[in-house]
Parts: structure tokens; C-alpha cells; sequence
């Protein structure tokens, strides 16, 4: 009976195709659009484990964030990162996450292949959707690059066939900055200043884009992934583009910093890229955004799976001094962590925008309180949640996938306030850093302003907040070091649990000093965390995945020290 089945069910597939559709027919300006479409679908295509937030690569692995869930063994393989120490070649998040990146520019290079392939005259979008596809790919190859260093570049003038042979050190780590940033060129000289459609990039978004790959190219790196010197050129260009983008007059920061996290204000004044989530698009749950499927908190409005927990490390960091500055060398001397250290203290309100804390208000709701009973493991990870990534349960945008949610409100990928930081920080670098000040300022003014949502029922704010800009000869000598350690610190404040904390002490090469003393420090409260250590010259980057090292057959070489 088992052959007969066999032979049976092979008769019933093997039938003589009714005909095939020739690929130049499919070379019409419709199709051509779906193409396009697709290859935009993939910006928002991450999976629960592979989030395009990158927060289980740079906030888990910058001291800004735990794991969270119900211990180590819950997704042992983002412990792995956590810890450093760990991880291997062959952890299947790793390889999950190279796939996803690269099936994302096999649809960017499918779109330009067949653009290609037809004229101006029959396709009129032909350079505009050129210019589309060249900005989605540099921005998969800035993921990569960041998580990897070293990454095959295929483009679409490599065909399928000959991927195989491609290798992932065909160009130096310079080298492989500069195919990145001749993607934003040509978007940039390509690219219209407005779209009739929000979500495709402008002129400026390019500009953006560039100025921040060309910020992190500054940091020259040898192979041990050392900081060997920073280029001025380089720098010179950050500070040019930044001016292009702030003069162009289409972006300015939001009023209040909660503004950037919540649905209904999304695609405002301060977004200059975001990933257009949806929801009610005619598929059964939208597509939300299922990067941040995993971080919401075990109350029964959400249930499901506390992961992404802010470390205490990151909420002693809001506290300010006296001055209402930060407190950059005695932060972590004293633990805030329920109650009246909100109140006896002073902080930064971009914590209780971050951060969700017993007995405060969630999301800016005074009557729906973060309870401690909503932490699924408070006795491994404390009993903070993050925010950033989530909506309240009662938000138009909230979904349920059970036993998951997310919602469909957008992720920014570039914020505004990225722009005046990396002008701030390429100006410090060449020796401008009074240019530098009010830019920080700028930035800190704006969180001044945002304390109007962050308040009790009785009208209370929810902390004491105390956070003034610096004063040169007043508050501050603005010396270069104190500069460096200013814009340092506004970048951590600013971008905590946005995930790229990490790339910042990478690109700054202060990785490894920096988490093996969080490490020394947060482990005599977090104990799991006794067994974590750093290993300069290798963890800045991840391991090329062992799968594709196989599936290369030797062709890739490994990173260093893996």
C-alpha cells in the first residue's frame, strides 16, 4: 500500500505544463511596481527573533538592556549574546538573521533587474525607483556591516548563479563602507525632494543616510577591530550633509520626545526614516511590527513574553546632579529602584519615557499603573519593562497574534535628533566642539519640554525632574574631553532601547572597556551575569554564521579571533 501511495502520488505531480510565462513579460511597468513594492514590504518583513530594531544586537549587548523572559534558558541564544562569552559560530539567530537581510536585497535586486530591463519611455519612474532600490539595499548592507564587518556585496548585476562565488572579503572594511555610501550618492542625485507617497525616501533621507554611514566609516579599524583614527574627510561630509538635511526645512524634533513613540503622532516632523508598519490591510493581523512581539510585560492586557528589560545600569544613568546634568562618574554608586528613589532623586524625564517602572504610569495612561507583578522573572532581571516599543493595550494600533502582540506604529530608523548628534559628534572630532554645544543642546531642551505627559492621577509628575543644558564657565569648561563625554552621554539618553547603543561603543572603540566594567558592576546584582566578559578583538562583531560558511563551501572567510 505504502508504494502504491508512492507511485500514485508521483503520477498526480508529474504533469505537463499548460505553459510558461516568458521573464521579459513580466517587465511591465505594473509588474515592475509590485517589484518594488515587495522589495519595500521587506523593510518591515523581520520575525520575532530577528527584529529589525536590532535591539537584541545593540541594546541587549550594550549594557543598556537584559534579555528578559523567564531566564537564560528562555531564547538561550540572545543570552548568548548578552553574556558574549558564550555565543558560537553556530547560533541559529545569527544565521537567521544574515538570511533575512540577504533575502531582502535578492528582492531589491530582482526590482532593479527588471528596471533595468525597460526603458525610460515605457517606465517614466525608471530613475526615481532606481534610486528607491539603491537606498533599501545600502540600508540591508549598513545592518550587515555594522552586525558583521565583512558581508559578500551582490548586486543585481551578479547573476544567481555566480552568488556562489562571491566573497565576503572581495573588499577591505573601507572599501566595503564606500559600495554602501555609493548607494546613498546615487539616491541622493536621484531622488526627488518630495514623494507623493509618505514612506518612500526624499533627497534628504539619503543625505541622512549617508552622513551617518560616513560617520561610521570615519573610524578607521584594523583587523583586530581597533579604532586606528578617525578621517577628517569623512567628518567634513557628516557635518555638510547633516546641514543639507537641517536646511532642507522638512524636519525639526517633536515637541515633546513621546511624540516619536506612540501611533498616532507617527510620520511627524522628527521622522526622516521609519519602517511603515500596517494594520485592517485586508491580511488577518496587519503587518505589525513583529520585532517587538517578545517585550511586552505578563499582565493580563498583553501576557506575553517580558524580553528587552532595561538594565539598572541604563535607569541610574537618567539620574542628574545637582546642576541637572548627568551624573557621568557616580551614577551607578547608588541604585534607584521603586518608590520614593523616583521622587528623592533627580532624573532625565526621557527615563519614564523609556522605561516602565512599578507604580508608574504605562505608555502616559495615570490610571493604567505598571504593577511589579507584571515582570514574568523579577528575581534574574529586576522588574523594569521597556516602553519604547510598545503601545498601550487600548492604542488603535495595538494587535493581537496569540499568544503575541505588537502593534502597527512605525519604527524610526533615523530621527531627527540622529541628525544634530552626528554633526555634534563629527564636529567634537575635528576640533570644533563649541559648534558642537548648542546642538547637544538642542536636543536637550527638547526633553526639558517633555515632562507635560508624565504625571500621576493626582496631577503629580510621576519623578522629580531636574535636566538643564550646559552652560560654558557656568555648568561646564566644554573642553574637548568633556564634550566627547557629553555627546557620549546624550546618545545613550536619547537612543536607549532603540537598539544601537552598541555600534555607538563599537564605532567608538570603547567596547570592551566599557562592558567589562558594566559587567564587573551589574553582576553583583544580576548574578547570571558573573560569568559575562567582552573579548576585545573579536565580539564587536558577530561570527560569520557557520551555515554560510558551509553553504559557501570555504569561500568565507571567518572573522577575526572566531
Amino acid at each position: 500500500m505504502i508504494l502504491t501511495a508512492t507511485v500514485s502520488c508521483k503520477k498526480f505531480l508529474d504533469q505537463t505544463p499548460q505553459g510558461a510565462i516568458d521573464s521579459e513579460k513580466l517587465n511591465t511597468p505594473e509588474n515592475i511596481d509590485k517589484l518594488v513594492v515587495a522589495a519595500y514590504s521587506a523593510l518591515g518583513n523581520e520575525m520575532i527573533h530577528t527584529s529589525y530594531s536590532l535591539w537584541p544586537w545593540g541594546s541587549m549587548r550594550s549594557g543598556d538592556a537584559y534579555k528578559g523572559g523567564d531566564g537564560p534558558g528562555d531564547n538561550s541564544e540572545w543570552h548568548d549574546y548578552e553574556t558574549f562569552v558564550t555565543n558560537r559560530t553556530s547560533n541559529s539567530r545569527t544565521d537567521l538573521m544574515w538570511a533575512q537581510c540577504y533575502n531582502a536585497i535578492r528582492r531589491v535586486n530582482e526590482a532593479l533587474e527588471r528596471i533595468d530591463a525597460v526603458d525610460a519611455s515605457v517606465y517614466p519612474d525608471k530613475v526615481v525607483r532606481t534610486a528607491e532600490m539603491r537606498f533599501l539595499r545600502g540600508h540591508f548592507y549598513f545592518m550587515l556591516k555594522i552586525l558583521f564587518k565583512y558581508v559578500p556585496y551582490i548586486d543585481e548585476t551578479i547573476d544567481q548563479k555566480a552568488y556562489g562565488t562571491v566573497s565576503n572579503r572581495q573588499f577591505t572594511n573601507d572599501e566595503l563602507w564606500s559600495k554602501i555610501a555609493d548607494e546613498f550618492r546615487f539616491a541622493i542625485d536621484n531622488l526627488p525632494d518630495e514623494q507623493s507617497e509618505i514612506g518612500r525616501p526624499l533627497k534628504s533621507t539619503a543625505q541622512a543616510y549617508l552622513a551617518k554611514t560616513l560617520l561610521y566609516k570615519a573610524y578607521r579599524q584594523d583587523e583586530d577591530n581597533s579604532v586606528t583614527g578617525i578621517d577628517p574627510g569623512d567628518l567634513n561630509d557628516v557635518v555638510s550633509l547633516a546641514d543639507e538635511v537641517i536646511g532642507s526645512g522638512k524636519y525639526d524634533l517633536a515637541a515633546d520626545f513621546s511624540e516619536n513613540f506612540q501611533g498616532s503622532t507617527e510620520n511627524g516632523k522628527e521622522s526622516v526614516f521609519a519602517i511603515q508598519y500596517s494594520r485592517d490591510d485586508g491580511t488577518p493581523f496587519g503587518r505589525i511590527n513583529m520585532g517587538q512581539a517578545l517585550v511586552y510585560p505578563m499582565n493580563q492586557e498583553f501576557g506575553c513574553c517580558w524580553q528587552h528589560i532595561p538594565s539598572q545600569n541604563l535607569v541610574n544613568a537618567f539620574k542628574t546632579d545637582a546642576n541637572g546634568l548627568p551624573m557621568f562618574e557616580h551614577y551607578d554608586d547608588i541604585d534607584v529602584t521603586e518608590g520614593d528613589d523616583f521622587i528623592v532623586n533627580t532624573f532625565d524625564p526621557r527615563l519614564d519615557h523609556t522605561v516602565a517602572i512599578p507604580g508608574h504610569p504605562w505608555k502616559y495612561k495615570p490610571d493604567f499603573i505598571y504593577q511589579e507583578s507584571w515582570a514574568r522573572a523579577p528575581a534574574i532581571y529586576g522588574y523594569y519593562t521597556t516602553l519604547k516599543g510598545t503601545v498601550a493595550p487600548d492604542d488603535p494600533t495595538f494587535q493581537k497574534i496569540p499568544p503575541f502582540m505588537s502593534s502597527s506604529s512605525n519604527w524610526q530608523l533615523i530621527r531627527f535628533a540622529d541628525v544634530l548628534l552626528w554633526k555634534a559628534e563629527a564636529l567634537i572630532e575635528l576640533g570644533r566642539k563649541d559648534e558642537a554645544l548648542p546642538l547637544i543642546n538642542q536636543v536637550r531642551q527638547r526633553a526639558v519640554n517633555s515632562t507635560g505627559r508624565l504625571k500621576q492621577m493626582n496631577g503629580n509628575y510621576t519623578s522629580t525632574y531636574k535636566i538643564e543644558l550646559y552652560e560654558q564657565g557656568v555648568n561646564t569648561d566644554w573642553t574637548e574631553d568633556e564634550a566627547r563625554q557629553a555627546l557620549e552621554w546624550e546618545r545613550r539618553l536619547e537612543f536607549a532601547m532603540e537598539g544601537s547603543r552598541f555600534f555607538d561603543l563599537v564605532r567608538w572603540g570603547i567596547a570592551a572597556e566599557y562592558l567589562n566594567h558594566y559587567f564587573s558592576t551589574e553582576s553583583s546584582k544580576r548574578t547570571y551575569l558573573q560569568t559575562a566578559s567582552f573579548q576585545k578583538g573579536r565580539d564587536e562583531y558577530l561570527p560569520i554564521p557557520l551555515n554560510q560558511i558551509n553553504y559557501s563551501k570555504g569561500l568565507y572567510t571567518q572573522n577575526t579571533n572566531w
